[in-house]
């Protein structure tokens, strides 16, 4: 199989279901990558719902949940996956950014009485939760290698980059820029990679009146992969009132600027041979 990664959801901070949002789509953050026989998940944001169904279909029976924080549209999908349920499923989840609070207790949290009437306790899966510290490196399988990186971001994030067989991606949402100086923790992350998948989720107008939301702009994405000598840009974490045809102005303009910058969708594939 390779090294495959397939888009689930886009969208950040809320889904956004309409007509309007059709070739980009409309769900929150959530990625799948596939390495050899290894399911890897990024995110649980609304996309892993459909995720769920395609990996109870394909029969496949263990999958790694990388989280890059927790906030709602990050993690929302995640009482909907349905494997989770499964007593034959194995699901194993990271997180990187909360410092004293177990990744378990958030969890948990989410789906306690009165947000969520089915507690945690139901998912019958073989269930692993594990806390790390953004920066720390390990290793899932037999040979994806993971690097972990802290963001910039409110209650913290964590950026990865998975490398395999001389391959490499790197995920860098959720985050927010200095304008000016370049972020050394994201720059030295995603030296040399193949495709980097950045929050972009406003455009430099929009930017000066969100700073402090914790979110970038794929003008500052495009700065790093440049001063980075990463070899593609992935433009993701698209802001809800950012419909198909902004996104497609959106996609123009970034295509003019850099032939290897494109807007990530739902459904699209990036494999590496």
């Amino acid at each position: 199989m390779g090294f495959r990664i397939r888009f689930w959801g886009v969208r950040g901070s809320i889904a956004c279901p309409s007509a309007q949002h059709i070739r980009y789509g409309g769900n929150t953050s959530c990625l799948e990558v596939q390495v050899d026989d290894e399911c890897i998940i990024m995110d649980a944001g609304t996309g892993i719902r459909t995720l769920g169904a395609q990996i109870l279909k394909r029969g496949c029976t263990e999958a790694q949940l990388l989280l890059t924080h927790t906030h709602w549209d990050h993690i929302n999908g995640f009482p909907f996956f349905a494997p989770a349920y499964m007593p034959s499923f194995t699901l194993h989840i990271r997180a990187g950014h909360l410092k004293g609070q177990g990744i378990r207790d958030v969890l948990s949290a989410q789906m306690d009485n009165p947000m969520f009437p089915v507690p945690l306790e139901a998912m019958r899966c073989q269930l692993s939760l594990e806390d790390f510290v953004a920066g720390d490196s390990f290793r899932l399988g037999k040979s994806l290698n993971v690097r972990t990186a802290p963001l910039r971001h409110p209650n913290g994030a964590t950026g990865y980059r998975l490398e395999y067989k001389g391959k490499s991606a790197c995920y860098v949402t959720d985050t927010e820029h200095v304008p000016g100086q370049i972020d050394e923790n994201i720059l030295g992350l995603i030296e040399g990679a193949d495709v980097v998948i950045y929050d972009s989720t406003y455009t430099e107008a929009e930017f000066p009146s969100k700073i402090g939301w914790g979110h970038s702009t794929w003008n500052e994405g495009l700065r790093l992969c440049r001063a980075a000598g990463a070899k593609s840009l992935a433009i993701f974490h698209h802001d809800p009132d950012h419909d198909d045809a902004f996104m497609d102005g959106i996609a123009a303009e970034a295509k003019a600027e850099w032939s290897e910058a494109f807007v990530a969708k739902e459904g699209m594939e990036i494999v590496f041979e």
